[in-house]
């Protein structure tokens, strides 16, 4: 029989399959990992299929098989050529997904330990008796296991070596090998008793069960309760002997959907992403290849877990960027769950209160099913938003972050024994330029779109077309030289809390406070014992978290995300201020959002302070229409890095050369091509050049494998080429 292999190297040259020949005491298994002759070198290696015959008249052997079991089933082969085929990802970088990184190589294996029992070919009177009475350690050693066996590890702490040995070497004791499993946040759980379902929540279960599509959109308002929606849907594919994936998009929220799915569901659950040790991650993989946990919650890599028999997806937050991977391999999480639930015939929920334009087009139009919550299990109802103009605080002599407002209200809930959450709106490298008088916003005048300040050449910049500006000195409306550029830290936001409130606890949560395992776990934990009073974060605390006593919510730089340089900067900015806010008011408490913005009159404050997503839909909805931007148009970016900026270059110009001309011969489909520098020129020493097109959705798949096509025939040594589609972020 032959073996038709992927060799684990990541090189396109090598990426394609071949054949060995399978040794007859060899039990080689489609979509086990192997080790096979490679050149002068020993691999290891993926059967990805098994046949008789080969088109190779002579053909090398399987040396050997790596594992007692199989690792890739058939599902996932036929995922990896899927992911080949619509996101042009090598095969082997599909394959290094389905399995734990650390099982390459063999550097990572099961746990075991030494077990120490008595020899139950005797009593426990009987070994006592064979023991001198001078032996007190021995003796007692004995006393202790007659109550049960004990890790070796664990005696060896309290008895000596010779006491030990000498037990074993006269067959008194037995030391075993016992299997244990490494689990993660092991700390972490609870009693969840059932809960009954609101009448709302109730119609979306059925609704999930009933509709003819695959995918069900669940668009749910903060606080509606969709976690309760997600478990009782669990519960019952789990009740017809199916299992099930939670993902959710923040590691941050990971623990709190563990401590809830633990509570209902017990030992079953299982938990994958990156910030469990290799060990942890190791064994909940094994857990879920073997049967032995059904349902899995994680981030994005969880949408790969080895479950069997697959009868719901859910994606917690549907919306959120963090769900499109930007780094090799690339590949849409969401794409890759309706793959899944389509082989399967299963079901997929996208769950959001605030869900993508996107996802709401297809719901709007058919493809998804939609499912609506626009109720609060708490009878207070949506938390206040009022918003505070930063011009007019500018006006009245206040130059600090904090409104006068905001400082009001933190003061008052801190005062009645109630806790607050401030949030900054921080993202990106680079920060728009505003006029603090008037707030005007410096826009490309051909993308219109905000400019990004560059400090390295004082230019502001178009990360579109490429345009460059100079540096504005006043403001070109009203003539104001305060101009507004710059960042601000969480830091300088704790400070600024704790000169205000000297004698209350902050807690703060970014993304240099959690660069411990269980960082994440602490902080929230902390927060919700009521440890501290008030909470200051980015982006990870504003959305999932439920904290009963908090009631104000305070949002600093809310143009932060508003005017950054994307054509998706106003949809998120409405998604940020939505689900911050809902971190309020989640008690019959009540709650209320203070918003500072230099654009209190801009639409997306607008209804968003109303919460009104379906106006916001059909405004945006209506933007992307008619400026020809996705879901309506596609954008395709080629991304070239290298150390060596003149290798770089070249390779740019000669991709750019075959797209240009193809782009000619087919410029009916062409909205938009250029080819530029990175808005970041240079990242950890390597120079960074791109090409950008925007193109009609009529023959998107024929360009786009064009352009894919172009990238494999040009060679560029020592330069780094990939393409993606509808990039998250453009910089």
């Amino acid at each position: 029989m032959i073996a038709r292999v992927i060799v684990d190297i990541s090189n396109s040259e090598t990426d394609k399959i071949f054949d060995y020949e399978i040794p007859s005491e060899l039990d080689v298994r489609k979509g086990s990992r192997v080790i096979v002759p490679f050149g002068a070198q020993r691999l290891e290696g993926f059967c990805i299929d098994i046949t008789d015959k080969s088109d190779v008249p002579s053909l090398k052997f399987v040396e050997g098989v790596l594992d007692e079991f199989v690792c890739i089933s058939e599902e996932m082969l036929e995922l990896m050529r899927y992911m080949k085929d619509t996101f042009y990802v090598r095969y082997v970088d599909s394959l290094r997904l389905f399995i734990p990184s650390k099982l390459r190589g063999g550097r990572i294996k099961e746990l075991t330990r030494l077990y120490l029992t008595l020899n139950p070919a005797f009593t426990a009177e009987e070994i006592l008796d064979a023991i001198p009475a001078r032996a007190k350690s021995q003796i007692s050693l004995v006393e202790r296991l007659k109550e049960g066996g004990e890790y070796l590890s664990a005696i060896a702490c309290e008895y000596s070596a010779s006491a030990i040995n000498a037990l074993v070497s006269k067959g008194l004791l037995i030391k075993t090998s016992e299997q244990v499993e490494r689990k993660p946040m092991s700390s972490v759980g609870g009693d969840l008793s059932r809960v009954e379902l609101r009448p709302q929540q109730s119609a979306a279960v059925d609704k999930i069960f009933e509709s003819k599509q695959n995918a069900v959109l669940l668009h749910g308002v903060t606080g509606s309760g969709k976690t309760l929606v997600y478990m009782t849907a669990i519960r019952k594919v789990l009740d017809e002997g199916k299992t099930a994936i939670m993902l959710v998009p923040e590691i941050s929220l990971t623990p709190q959907m563990l401590k809830n799915f633990r509570g209902y569901f017990g030992d079953s659950v299982a938990m994958l992403h990156s910030g469990l040790s290799d060990g942890e991650r190791f064994d909940e993989w094994k857990r879920l290849l073997k049967g032995e946990a059904k349902i899995v919650v994680g981030a994005r890599s969880a949408i790969f877990a080895p479950v069997k028999n697959l009868g719901l997806i859910i994606v917690d937050e549907e919306h959120d960027s963090s769900y499109v991977s930007e780094s090799n391999p690339r590949y849409r999480t969401v794409d890759v769950a309706l793959f899944r639930a389509k082989y399967n015939d299963a079901k997929v929920v996208l769950g959001s209160a605030t869900p993508s334009i996107e996802s709401y087009l297809l719901a709007k139009r058919g493809d998804y099913a939609l499912a609506v919550m626009d109720e609060r299990i708490s009878d207070k109802g949506m938390p206040s938003i009022e918003i505070i103009n930063m011009s007019h605080e500018l006006l009245m002599g206040n130059v600090g972050m904090f409104s006068a407002k905001l400082e009001e209200e933190l003061k008052d809930t801190v005062k009645n024994g109630n806790q607050a959450i401030i949030f900054l709106n921080r993202r990106g490298h680079s920060s728009f330029v505003m006029c603090r008088k008037c707030g005007y916003i410096a826009k490309c005048t051909d993308c219109d779109v905000s400019l990004t300040y560059h400090s390295v050449d004082n230019m502001l910049k178009c990360h579109y077309c490429g345009k460059r500006f100079k540096m504005l000195s006043v403001c070109p409306d009203c003539g104001s030289s305060n101009i507004k550029y710059g960042k601000l830290g969480t830091q300088r936001v704790v400070e600024e809390v704790e000169r205000l409130l000297p004698r209350v606890k902050v807690l703060r949560m970014d993304n240099e406070t959690t660069t411990t395992k269980t960082a994440y776990l602490d902080i929230l934990s902390a927060f919700a014992s009521k440890e501290a009073q008030v909470l200051v974060g980015t982006q990870m605390i504003a959305k999932g978290h439920d904290f009963p006593d908090v009631t104000l919510v305070g949002i600093l730089d809310a143009d932060m995300s508003l005017y950054h340089q994307d054509y998706r900067s106003n949809e998120r900015t409405f998604q940020l201020v939505t689900q911050v806010a809902g971190r309020a008011g989640r008690s019959n408490k009540g709650g209320r959002v203070i918003l500072q913005t230099y654009a209190p009159n801009h639409y997306v404050y607008r209804f968003a302070a109303k919460y009104d997503y379906q106006g916001f839909f059909d405004k945006e909805n209506n933007v992307r229409n008619t400026t020809n931007f996705p879901p309506y148009t596609t954008i395709i970016r080629v991304l070239m890095t290298s150390e060596n900026e003149d290798k770089v270059i070249d390779c740019a110009k000669k991709i750019y050369r075959q797209i240009r001309d193809f782009a000619e011969k087919n410029a009916s489909e062409f909205l938009y091509v250029q080819a530029m520098k990175a808005p970041l020129g240079k990242i950890q020493n390597k120079y960074r050049y791109q090409i950008i097109a925007r193109i009609k959705r009529d023959r998107e798949r024929e360009i786009i494998a064009e352009f894919y096509g172009v990238i494999e025939r040009t060679k560029c040594r020592q330069v780094s080429v990939f393409a993606e589609l509808n990039p998250q972020n453009m910089a």
